[in-house]
């Protein structure tokens, strides 16, 4: 009689086992989504902020060129210029100019200037306060030019 009945092995899974696995991957998925959901706002926020220190950075490699420099007068307002990886930089009292900013930290391709100094990645609109750097001129003899992030609603 044992010979008779087989004994069957099982092949596979069960239509039950593969339903617990999709709700268990739904209920893992729905507390898991939310915090990778919003990562495009976290980049521009990093790219904003990225860009922000590069231009801190040129603007004090420029100011140090500069004062190394006997061509080169850091009192003077206007009229002055470093040249920088081969590319001319022009100056206000030894830092880079609203204009020249960008070419100065090397990022004239990704981001765009206006006339008041507000920078921001191209192709961004430029409508609203939010995501942007806005950089001011130095306004007199070693006084650093002032440089404000704001990276709210990125």
């Amino acid at each position: 009689m044992m010979n008779a009945i087989q004994t069957r092995k099982q092949k596979g899974f069960t239509l039950i086992e593969l339903v617990m696995v999709i709700v268990i991957l739904g209920i893992l998925a729905a507390f898991a989504l939310p915090r990778f959901a919003d990562l495009g706002s976290d980049a521009r926020r990093a790219t904003i902020e990225g860009a922000a220190g590069a231009i801190r950075s040129s603007a004090s490699i420029a100011y140090s060129a500069c004062l190394a420099s006997n061509a080169c007068d850091a009192n003077a307002e206007t009229g002055e210029e470093v040249t920088l990886e081969g590319t001319a930089i022009a100056l206000a009292y030894g830092y880079p100019t609203t204009a020249s900013i960008l070419l100065a930290a090397q990022l004239d391709g990704d981001f765009d200037t206006d006339t008041t100094g507000e920078i921001r990645a191209a192709g961004a609109p430029s409508d609203g306060d939010n995501c942007l750097i806005t950089y001011a001129n130095a306004t007199g003899p070693g006084v650093r030019p002032a440089i404000t992030v704001d990276t709210d609603d990125c």
